[in-house]
């Protein structure tokens, strides 16, 4: 079974894929709890087929890009996961997650924009349904557009992304449908971040001693 699991965004979303489709999922939009929220919610995708961690074959994680601390959560957790119980590890850009949504709502050429805090989005352009440039992370005025846009960027920015398509949010069933298909690239579990955390370790003063 393929545990897929995406905590890039504001939602903590987790599925469970049997090869053939997704038999459990669980989702919870609760900003800032990421790391309370995740181990529960695996935790009960399993309880409800009957299946137990060793059941698990693979993990796969939303890579972002996305804000530091909850796009974390998800990341080392599924590493963990993946190393504890000798299985593979991967990951999908989550963007690409959103845009695999909005193709199979019948979208083609579209843009895709998450919320990325500071007044920016992340975002990716789509043409044919393949990524075509990005991911970015760019105000919404410099890349306000009259395309299609998918993603919670254009709830937040209309004025820049007037015309607005669902999905808002990440579907872990997705990721797990992008994962088992093949659909957009896979990728190593580590986090797109596209800029530098807030939390950074302070230089020392010009002339300081660095202790040993």
């Amino acid at each position: 079974m393929l545990l897929g699991l995406d905590t890039a965004t504001t939602r903590v979303t987790v599925a469970l894929h049997d090869g053939e489709r997704v038999v459990a999922q669980r989702t919870a939009d609760e900003a800032m709890r990421h790391g309370e929220l995740l181990a529960p919610a695996i935790e009960a995708v399993l309880a409800e087929v009957g299946a137990l961690p060793s059941d698990v074959t693979a993990v796969a994680a939303g890579a972002g890009p996305g804000p530091f601390t909850g796009l974390r959560v998800g990341l080392v957790t599924a590493r963990t996961m993946a190393f504890a119980l000798g299985v593979p590890a991967y990951a999908v850009c989550t963007l690409d997650v959103l845009a695999a949504e909005a193709v199979d709502a019948g979208l083609e050429d579209f843009v895709v924009a998450t919320d990325a805090r500071r007044k920016e989005v992340y975002l990716a352009v789509y043409a044919g349904g393949v990524r075509t440039a990005g991911p970015v992370v760019t105000r919404p005025s410099d890349a306000a557009t009259e395309a299609l846009v998918v993603g919670r960027g254009g709830v937040l920015y209309p004025e820049a992304f007037p015309h607005r398509a669902g999905p808002e949010l990440p579907s872990a069933a997705v990721l797990c449908d992008v994962v088992v298909g093949e659909r957009y690239e896979l990728v190593d579990p580590e986090p797109m971040y596209l800029r530098r955390p807030d939390a950074q370790e302070l230089s020392p003063p010009p002339g300081a001693v660095r202790p040993r």
